[in-house]
């Protein structure tokens, strides 16, 4: 079996948009959530969302390949830039290799939303414009950095609700250990509009604290009441150890385990059997003492049962209060199909930094969190090993360990 490092990073997200400014808002505690008007005005139950500026592509890329280009492909882009930049890949080296590509991507609302509006309004398909069936698709993110980047590997969008960035990655690490790709580019993206998201807001998902955006999402606390949508880009670059050693790239961490399952229960309510099950298969395939790990990312969105089933979960499997234990998703609100790889890049920043990010807002335990060791401000702690959790709508888990190099 390959061994599978990460060789470079990139993201888009309401912490910044670079892994300096990233970093330093982790730290700092900093929270990227605000009150949307555009959202109240459309008769949203909840106007919260995540903030983050939308690129400006004009100058970097031509718009026969612009026009293509929904909002998360266009995050996507400059996440997957940035990390092949760090990683020390050029244009060259991709011509004349064979890189794949898998990322998290599980629908593109706004652009299906936009063309049906004109359809119905002009009452003429021909009006949708070339670009329209591309940037609909729920692919469009892999068919748009494929055609940018040159990638000739496996090109698939992995469609795993918010799972879908975590399952990325684990089923890019999964062909290189077999060797079947040397690198595959991995990751996942999430609009942020009022179309993504309506729905979500139906069926009262979401926070409706608007007199406090930052203090909105509330994992694991006693009163937390709901979700608040958030998105972006995050971008990883996995390759074997021995194409890393040659190309002598930079090495940041190392997949060691991939765990998954399905909950084979409720289609939106998580039980606590199917992410344990996820959380020991990963631990199993790393092949790793319990102790080692040394910071679990929480997947815990600020929902009462989600919340709850994952602290009596990560109990069942650690123990109570024997390793730190956060959830991101504090500060970031949730990046639904984003979010299992920008938590991967999260939490490597932190593990190279010495500190594990506090769990903000995080000010009363329930009867399920006072059993974990959850520490509400940034703490001064280096470790290792860290274990990622991301869960999703229909029962789908998906849980990552990985370790420093």
């Amino acid at each position: 079996m390959q061994r599978v490092v990460i060789t470079g990073m990139g993201i888009w997200s309401c912490l910044g948009t670079t892994l300096e400014e990233v970093r330093n808002a982790l730290y700092t505690g900093k929270s990227g959530i605000v009150l949307d008007p555009v959202r109240k005005e459309l008769g949203f139950r909840s106007g919260l969302t995540a903030s983050l500026p939308l690129p400006d592509l004009k100058k970097e890329l031509p718009r026969p390949l612009r026009v293509y280009m929904p909002e998360p492909a266009q995050y996507a882009y400059c996440a997957t830039r940035d990390a092949l930049k760090q990683a020390g890949i050029d244009q060259d080296w991709l011509d004349s290799h064979e890189v794949g590509l898998l990322y998290g991507n599980d629908s593109t609302a706004d652009a299906v939303y936009k063309s049906i509006s004109k359809i119905v309004e002009k009452k003429d398909t021909m009006l949708c414009g070339s670009g329209a069936i591309f940037q609909s698709m729920n692919s469009t993110v892999t068919m748009n950095l494929g055609v940018i980047f040159h990638l000739k590997g496996i090109n698939l969008t992995v469609s795993g609700a918010c799972a879908s960035g975590s399952h990325a990655i684990g089923l890019g690490a999964l062909l290189i250990q077999n060797g079947l790709q040397e690198m595959v580019v991995c990751g996942g993206a999430q609009e942020v509009n009022p179309a993504a998201t309506g729905s979500f807001d139906g069926i009262s998902a979401f926070s409706t604290r608007e007199d406090e955006p930052t203090k909105a999402s509330r994992p694991f606390d006693r009163d937390r009441d709901g979700l608040v949508p958030g998105g972006g880009a995050a971008t990883v670059i996995l390759e074997s150890y021995e194409s890393a050693v040659r190309r002598g790239a930079p090495i940041f961490a190392e997949v060691l385990g991939y765990g998954f399952s399905a909950n084979g229960d409720h289609i939106s309510t998580p039980n606590v059997d199917g992410p344990a099950r996820s959380l020991e298969m990963a631990i199993r395939r790393a092949g790793i003492d319990l102790r080692e790990i040394g910071y679990v990312n929480a997947h815990a969105t600020s929902t009462h049962v989600g919340d709850a089933n994952e602290a009596k979960a990560i109990a069942r499997v650690f123990g109570e209060k024997t390793v730190p234990v956060t959830s991101t998703k504090s500060q970031t609100g949730h990046e639904m199909w984003m979010a299992g790889a920008s938590e991967i890049v999260y939490s490597i920043l932190m593990m190279k930094g010495g500190f594990i990010a506090g769990n903000i807002n995080f000010e009363h335990p329930d009867e399920d969190s006072e059993k974990l060791w959850i520490p509400a401000e940034t703490i001064e702690r280096p470790f290792d090993t860290f274990l990622s959790n991301s869960f999703g709508f229909g029962g789908t888990n998906s849980t990552l360990i990985v370790r420093n190099v």
